[in-house]
């Protein structure tokens, strides 16, 4: 059973999302302080060539900065296939932007709300998946590759992000949902070297279970949450293989970080004990600024009269060492 708080962040992004993927084009502002935008999951990417930061998320929307600190948007940049499984007007949820070999890919979660893949219990799954578009330039448009999947039609996957491992090959590390599953993992799938598909299936990595900082409260019984969310990974300055992830202590949203004792994705992974971000802190990613300083990129996730307010936030962190260690909120 979805907690109320979970259930109330969970249509409320489907909400965001079903309004971003019509086909009206967006009012597009400018000078937009940070904590004026509202934003689920957001992504930056810092790009040298253009010395521009590209910000995206849930929706599907970009947001354009020279300085972090007043914003541009949203543009429109995720162009699909209406033919394609996602149909014409699918959900984006999670997007993120990675520079490989000279083009720019667009990993992210789609949904066809028309299209039913299974039901479990009360939760009717509908099609979802994470996948890839590509673009010549930061700002897109991003469009589709070759094949038409990457991940298994009859699994609802989300939060696809981009690992090269130390084998040299590239992978997309990615959610399969607990709405099926009923215990949210975290998998790999290799990619091809062009990352216009996938090769193989998908190896999991591990389960929501196994974390021991999660909680709720299940008809009376106190255990980890179901959910896995936000997967990112990172190497720390000792070359030790981290990956951040989200799920919630009791209705509270909120980060925690594994580490892998082999330094490859193969894990196998261990769980740190305590999370590292604040309550109602989530679904971050790392990036380096354009004059060098190592960021934090999340949203802060609260209830409000019955709605999800989600707002980018950024937080100082110091991986040099052995640990990602998250330090003060950063104000640009």
């Amino acid at each position: 059973m979805v907690n109320k708080i979970v259930l109330i962040g969970i249509l409320m992004t489907l909400h965001l999302s079903q309004a971003f993927s019509q086909n009206q084009e967006p009012v597009v502002r400018q000078d937009v302080p940070l904590d004026s935008i509202r934003l689920s999951d957001p992504f930056i990417l810092a790009d040298k060539q253009t010395a521009t930061y590209y910000m995206t998320g849930t929706g599907g929307m970009l947001w354009k900065s020279s300085d972090l600190k007043k914003w541009t948007g949203p543009f429109r940049i995720a162009k699909t296939d209406p033919d394609s499984w996602m149909g014409k007007n699918p959900m984006i949820w999670a997007a993120e932007l990675h520079q490989y070999k000279n083009k720019y890919y667009y990993f992210a979660t789609f949904t066809n709300r028309d299209v039913k893949i299974d039901t479990v219990g009360s939760n009717i799954i509908e099609r979802r998946a994470s996948h890839v578009l590509v673009s010549d330039k930061a700002e897109g448009p991003y469009v589709p590759m070759n094949d038409p999947i990457y991940l298994p039609a009859n699994k609802p996957t989300l939060d696809g992000t981009f690992w090269v491992d130390k084998d040299g090959k590239p992978y997309m590390v990615y959610c399969y949902e607990w709405l099926q599953n009923l215990n949210g993992t975290i998998e790999k799938i290799e990619l091809k070297p062009d990352l216009s598909g996938s090769i193989g299936e998908g190896k999991l990595l591990f389960r929501a279970s196994e974390s021991p900082w999660s909680r709720e409260k299940v008809n009376d019984k106190i255990g980890p949450n179901k959910v896995t969310d936000g997967p990112f990974l990172f190497n720390t300055g000792t070359g030790r293989l981290g990956m951040i992830w989200t799920s919630w202590v009791y209705g509270d949203y909120t980060q925690g970080v594994a580490y892998s004792k082999s330094g490859t994705l193969d894990g196998p992974w261990e769980q740190e004990k305590e999370p590292i971000t604040p309550p109602n802190f989530g679904h971050g990613m790392l990036f380096r600024t354009l004059d060098g300083k190592w960021l934090m990129s999340l949203h802060s996730h609260r209830s409000s009269n019955g709605r999800s307010i989600r707002i980018p936030r950024l937080f100082e962190v110091d991986f040099t060492g052995d640990k990602l260690l998250v330090g003060k909120p950063y104000i640009p």
